[in-house]
């Protein structure tokens, strides 16, 4: 994400936010935006297992 953008998308998450939000509130939608970006970009990259060899590593049935 471009430095424009991120500074947009602050300002999105800031309002988004109840005016009683706490420092934690705040965080907590940072890291799950951030969280979610990194995993689109993973995705795109092609860094992903299929769920039928995770749920084989981990012996785990349909």
């Amino acid at each position: 994400m471009q430095t424009e953008s991120i500074k947009q998308e602050a300002y999105r998450i800031l309002d988004k936010l109840p005016d009683k939000a706490t420092w934690d509130d705040l965080m907590y939608q940072i890291y799950v935006r951030q969280t979610i970006e990194a995993g689109i970009k993973d995705s795109e990259e092609g860094r992903t297992v299929d769920i039928k060899e995770v749920r084989k590593r981990f012996g785990l049935t349909k």
